[in-house]
This record gives structure tokens, C-alpha cells and sequence, in this order.
């Protein structure tokens, strides 16, 4: 079937949306290369003016509309940074913007779409939901209802992404094995796989998901788009039940491979993004990273790969928690519980032993109604932060010594468990 979407038509929008939307950096990353044994360069979207690539595609689409549409306005459904995108720049053209969003959107990126003049309408429980709503808020009022993954002015504006990678590689005299790209409508993977399959065929154009709503690996399996249910997921900006049937024929062929990432690998490459590249990047802009830490690419040890960090938009209180997640992901806070001697001192010799392994205490909790045994014990549950795995270990292992093996539980709590009488150290 002939594709709706052309090279010529990425080529164009790259024209059409030169003075909106400026090029974004491509950079090398040296530590991030050395961790993952591959040559890492991050394709930085997350820095344009609204925090994602999606203002490529906003930018393109706006640009084309007749006076009339300018005049009635558009409309959009959108987890966010599409409306983010279409606000911004529906501001800067003079077109009304209004956007639906499903009700468990970020705050953050609610607010700043009505600091951009646009009208927003919370609905639903999923981007599937909120689209519903839009169209027949957009047949009703005659507005122009602009799908945020599956219109081809929107996948030829993200595929100018592919464009500037391909431009900056050879200012670097360098060559693109691979490109990573997050994948939740698929709009993106489109647009960038078009580019790259037409100007180097010989790149891997892989995508990336998270586990929480694989819907691209399952229309790929199946061989159209399925609906699945979204479930909550740190990558809220891919969690799009179903992807655009277009998108879906556009990238079909072009897709090299699709990778499915956990909550953890994502939650730890937010935290190495932050440690590592002092970059504060969403969920949904950090999988690349997160297929990297996944162990899925061993074949691209030694390769050239690009990583496309496309979103930057995230909660503060969501980051906290993601953070939180990371590093307990890799080791570096841990919780136990340790059944201590519930007399004066029992609670100082246990401290004692945090102090003398190195550890900083988080928080702590003690627990004596619920335990079944000796009335003089006490349950204690803390976390603590250490310096990686190791140095957990060497904690797990100092604490089974001390109380024994059946008085510490590592990661989970000790009151289900009935307990001998015996007296703790």
C-alpha cells in the first residue's frame, strides 16, 4: 500500500517550520558510553521552549491551515505534551487551541497549557478516552480535530527530528548504527523511520515501550493495531491504548526492532539522566535510556547510537518518586526489618551497627502490636541508603550476623511471621 506520508513531506515540514521550531542539540555522552559499552549520542528535544518534540508536529500542522480553520480554532486530545505543543504555539500564530486531556494527567503540564491561552478539558481515564470526547467536541463546534500520532502533518513535523540527527552526525563525521526512539502512538517512530530508512537504510531504527502498554509490540504481533489497556505507567506520555493506523503502516516495515521496558529501568534511567547528564527528563523522554540499561541491545556494544531524549516534562513530585524508585532500583536505598530487643539499649545497638556499616537511615518504624512471640521484642523497619549493592550486602549480611538469619527480613516485613521467644543480641 502506498505510504501517505513521504520523505518530501519531512523535507517540506522541516522548511515550513524553520523560523518556530529551532534545531535541538546532539551531544556525546563519554560516561554514559563507557556504561553502557556503546558510543551514546542524546538527541536533546526535551530542551525546546514546551519540553518535547511534539511542537514539530504542532508547529507543521498549524502552519498549513486555512483562514477559516484559523478562524474556528482547533482542537486536540492529548496526555500533554501534544497539548503543550499545540497551546504554544496556537499562541504565537493567534489560533485557539483547546485541548482534552484524560484526568490523570500531570498537573504540571495542565496548568502551563492554560498559561499558554489554551481551553482545557479534563476527560477520562485514557488518551483513548479523552479522543473520544475531542472528536465529538469537534464535530459539534466545527473544529478541526488534530490527532497527535496519526495525521500526516504531524508525523512529517517529528520526522524533521530524524533530519537534524542525520545533518549533526556528519558535522561529526560520524556514522548512525542505531537510533533509539519511544514509542506511544507511534507518530514519532513514523516520521523519524521514513527519514532514516530513505537517507541510511542500514540504521537500525529501534523502538522502545514501556511494559505498561506495549501497544506498537502488539499491533507488530498481531499486524494491526490492537486496543490493550493502558495501565498507570512512570512513561505516561506513552500511554496510548491504540496506535495510529497510519503511523502503524508507515512504520512498519522501517521498524528494525521493539524493545519493552520495565518501571524500574525506567525509574533508574530518570535517576542516571540526573546523576549523570544533570538532565531532568520525563518517563517517557528517558526510555532510550532505559533500553540501554535493559540488557535487550548486547549487539550494539561498540556501535554508534542515538538516543532521542524527547520529553522533559514531569511533575516535581512524580521526579521525587522516580528518583526514590531508581535508587532503590539499583541498590542504593534499601528497606528491612529486624525483630531487636525491645529494652532500653535495644534500639541504640542496632543504630550503633547502621553507623558502623556506613549507612544512613531514611526512615524508621517500629512495630509491636501485630508481632506473635515475646512481648519484649520489637519489629523495626527501616531504609536506608547506601552506596550501591555491594555495600547493601555487606549491611544484610552484618545484620543476620547480629539478630540471625530468622530475625531480618530483607525488603519486606516481618509480621506475618510467628517468632520463637528467644531473646535478640
Amino acid at each position: 500500500m502506498e505510504e501517505v506520508v513521504r520523505f518530501h513531506d519531512v523535507t517540506a515540514a522541516a522548511y515550513r517550520i524553520r523560523k518556530g521550531v529551532r534545531p535541538t542539540p546532539l551531544e556525546k555522552s563519554s560516561k554514559m558510553s563507557e556504561l553502557f559499552g556503546m558510543n551514546v549520542f542524546f538527541k536533546k528535544e526535551f530542551l525546546l521552549p514546551t519540553g518535547s518534540f511534539k511542537e514539530r508536529g504542532a508547529r507543521n500542522t498549524l502552519e498549513q491551515l486555512s483562514k477559516e480553520q484559523i478562524a474556528r480554532g482547533v482542537i486536540a486530545a492529548s496526555a500533554g505534551n501534544h497539548a503543550l505543543a499545540m497551546a504554544y504555539h496556537g499562541q504565537l500564530l493567534n489560533i485557539p487551541v483547546t485541548v482534552v486531556t484524560p484526568e490523570t494527567a500531570p498537573i504540571m503540564k495542565v496548568s502551563q497549557c492554560q498559561k499558554y491561552g489554551a481551553s482545557v478539558i479534563l476527560h477520562g481515564q485514557d488518551i483513548d478516552e479523552a479522543k473520544k470526547y475531542a472528536m465529538k467536541k469537534a464535530e459539534k463546534e466545527e473544529l478541526l480535530y488534530v490527532n497527535g500520532y496519526n495525521d500526516p502533518s504531524i508525523i512529517a513535523g517529528q520526522g524533521t527530528a530524524a533530519l537534524e540527527i542525520v545533518e549533526q552526525m556528519e558535522k561529526l563525521q560520524e556514522s548512525v548504527d542505531a537510533v533509539l526512539i519511544p514509542v506511544g502512538g507511534g507518530g514519532l517512530l513514523a516520521g523519524m523511520s521514513i527519514v532514516f530508512k530513505h537517507m541510511l537504510p542500514d540504521t537500525q531504527v529501534i523502538g522502545v515501550e514501556s511494559e505498561q502498554c506495549s501497544s506498537f509490540s502488539a499491533a507488530m504481533n498481531a499486524g494491526k493495531p490492537l486496543y490493550i489497556k493502558a495501565l498507570p505507567s512512570l512513561a505516561d506520555g506513552l500511554a496510548v491504548p491504540q496506535v495510529g493506523s497510519l503511523a502503524f503502516s508507515t512504520a512498519k516495515d522501517k521498524v528494525d526492532k521493539m524493545v519493552v521496558v520495565s518501571e524500574d529501568d525506567i525509574a533508574l534511567a530518570i535517576l542516571r539522566l540526573v546523576e549523570v547528564e544533570k538532565a531532568v527528563v520525563e518517563g517517557a523522554g528517558a526510555t532510550g535510556v532505559a533500553a540501554c540499561l535493559s540488557d535487550q541491545l548486547a549487539h550494539l556494544r561498540g556501535k554508534n547510537v542515538v538516543v532521542l531524549l524527547c520529553g522533559g516534562n514531569i511533575d516535581t513530585t512524580v521526579l521525587g518518586r522516580c528518583l526514590d524508585r531508581g535508587l532503590a532500583a539499583d541498590g542504593r536505598l534499601v528497606k528491612f526489618t529486624a525483630l531487636v530487643d525491645d529494652r532500653p539499649g535495644g534500639l541504640a545497638k542496632l543504630t550503633k551497627l547502621l553507623y558502623d556499616c556506613s549507612v544512613s537511615v531514611k526512615d524508621i518504624i517500629h512495630e509491636r502490636t501485630w508481632l506473635k512471640g515475646s512481648i519484649y521484642l520489637v519489629e523495626i523497619e527501616c531504609v536506608v541508603e547506601t552506596r550501591g549493592r555491594e555495600h547493601g550486602l555487606e549491611l544484610k549480611k552484618a545484620l543476620e550476623e547480629f539478630y540471625g538469619q530468622n530475625s531480618v527480613c530483607w525488603g519486606g516485613r516481618l509480621s506475618q511471621t510467628s517468632f520463637r521467644s528467644s531473646s535478640s543480641p
